[in-house]
């Protein structure tokens, strides 16, 4: 099966290459280190007696954020080192800007082909492998394998789309997890997919969801001000937010935003795509509408806005804590999937999300039973309910200390985490 993988991977790779490079040349930014993708690995400290290196590979932003804890805790006993690469040109921006210093590299993950994922491993000699969330990369576990290098896949979790593919190759994907030495899921719904497809019981410890424990700096009373008049927002008025929004979701945004006003409330929207290059296709739909918007990008606002458009990467934690209503993204259909309601939770808003939240399915059914969270049907119900958030001040305020205790009821996957990759230390 491995050569086969291997002898059809270029091929696949070559006919895909249009598509990946249109959407690299759109993200910008991935000509710094394009050679890391082909086994090229920056510059790294020769090993050290009695330190262990860990590779630690997170997909994008996201996933770099939820690793940063656990990449601190992993080097602040100095018995560890860590080499973090990313997929993402955002995530390897991001990386680079927040952990090059905690980081013994940080670097692009190659593309798993046998040349390009041998000379990697060649360079980074790890003795530790962690892989985030969802990883399943066949060239990357048959080194490890050849090399008896362990690895764990930590903060595990299974989303609907990647259930239903791998259930429908089953035995390819159990021979695969079998090379992994521990799976750590995030969630019990998680830990029974991964037993669905073949992981052995031993091998898997629910651990928690890692971003329950990321410590997000709050702004204080003279940041936050500042923040909103870099916004263009003024200091009395609501701000809605729109988080990682996806097509279609940001005219329902507009659209709760017109109503508010009708109705005589004082407020005005932040929107925060998903992926920074849809800027163009916003801005497009903002020229339809009779409201003053600004773009983050082009610096401060000079004046108060309508709209907002946070159109930059890495300021989604900060963003959100000018919020006073928070819509979570990629979940009104035709979307689907959701965006993680957690960080928001953990800064005390009112959520609001469409009923597409398959990848967070856990959080959502739970941020909405304890009434931290509204889940609407459609765009009809999500203005509906955003008004009366907007308008009745007690709920809100009811929701956000709701969502703070689901929070910290909920913490603590860190140190089961740190527990179980203790066990793979050398």
């Amino acid at each position: 099966m491995l050569w086969f993988y291997r002898l059809f991977f270029l091929p696949v790779i070559l006919l895909a290459a249009p598509f990946y490079l249109r959407r690299m040349w759109k993200r910008g930014g991935y000509r710094a280190g394009f050679g890391q993708r082909f086994g090229a690995v920056p510059p790294l400290p020769a090993k050290r007696r009695g330190v262990t290196r860990v590779w630690l590979q997170a997909v994008s932003v996201g996933e770099v954020l939820a690793m940063a804890p656990l990449l601190k805790r992993l080097v602040a006993d100095g018995r560890a080192e860590v080499y973090l690469t990313t997929t993402t040109s955002t995530g390897y921006a991001l990386a680079r800007e927040k952990f090059a210093g905690l980081a013994v590299g940080v670097g692009y993950f190659p593309l798993d082909w046998w040349l390009f994922s041998r000379r990697t491993w060649r360079w980074v000699q790890p003795d530790l492998v962690l892989l985030a969330e969802s990883e399943l990369w066949p060239e990357h576990l048959a080194q490890a394998a050849r090399r008896k290098v362990p690895v764990v896949l930590v903060n595990a979790r299974l989303s609907d789309r990647s259930f239903r593919r791998l259930s429908a190759v089953r035995t390819w994907a159990g021979r695969l997890y079998r090379k992994i030495e521990c799976v750590l899921p995030s969630s019990e719904q998680d830990a029974e997919r991964f037993r669905a497809l073949g992981v052995p019981a031993e091998r898997l410890v629910t651990t928690g969801n890692l971003k329950f424990d990321v410590a997000i700096q709050p702004l204080d009373t003279w940041e936050r001000a500042m923040l909103r008049r870099e916004l263009g927002f003024a200091d009395t008025q609501l701000v809605i937010l729109g988080s990682s929004t996806w097509p279609g979701e940001e005219l329902a945004m507009l659209r709760l935003l017109e109503r508010a006003r009708r109705d005589g409330i004082v407020c005005q929207l932040l929107l925060v795509p998903r992926h920074a290059e849809r800027r163009a296709e916003i801005e497009t739909l903002l020229g339809t509408r009779p409201l003053n918007w600004h773009r983050r990008s082009r610096g401060q606002a000079l004046g108060q806005v309508d709209v907002c458009v946070a159109d930059t990467t890495g300021e989604l934690q900060k963003l959100t804590q000018v919020a006073d209503v928070v819509f979570v993204g990629k979940s009104l259909p035709p979307n689907e999937g959701g965006q993680t309601p957690i960080e928001a939770a953990l800064l005390e808003k009112p959520l609001l999300f469409g009923p597409a939240m398959s990848n967070f399915r856990a959080a959502a059914a739970s941020l909405t039973a304890c009434g931290a969270a509204l889940c609407v049907s459609d765009e009809v119900e999500l203005v509906d309910q955003g008004l009366a958030l907007l308008r009745d001040a007690k709920r809100r305020e009811q929701m956000a200390t709701a969502a703070s205790a689901w929070h910290k009821a909920n913490q603590g996957a860190m140190e089961r985490t740190l527990r179980e990759i203790e066990r793979f230390r050398r």
